[in-house]
């Protein structure tokens, strides 16, 4: 059986400002049975706060079909430019990490 559905070509607009990007150096990711939450901050050395700069909503498909494209990506990019090496300790003390419960945000 042939597949129907046909690929649909979408346009895709970015503006300046998110043509910017953002830096992040931590996520804390958490999760409920409807949807998964993904709160991008950034750690500096010396600062006892980090404040969440963007923070995606997503389902949990959503959420695994993200996991597969990054996994293909970080594939091809170790194909084309060698490992990444992952340095330090198992668990740092920050990075992209899941959390048992919802953290406080202020």
């Amino acid at each position: 059986m042939q597949n129907e559905m046909k690929q649909q070509q979408i346009n895709i607009e970015l503006g300046e400002k998110e043509a910017e990007g953002i830096y992040s150096n931590l996520a804390i990711i958490t999760h409920s049975p409807a949807e998964f939450i993904i709160d991008f901050t950034r750690i500096v050395p010396g600062l006892p706060k980090a404040k969440v700069h963007a923070r995606i909503i997503t389902t949990p498909q959503h959420a695994k079909m993200l996991l597969k494209a990054l996994s293909e990506n970080v594939e091809k990019y170790e194909a084309r430019f060698g490992e990444i090496k992952l340095e330090g300790q198992q668990n740092p003390p920050f990075g992209f990490m899941a959390m048992e419960k919802e953290p406080k945000i202020n």
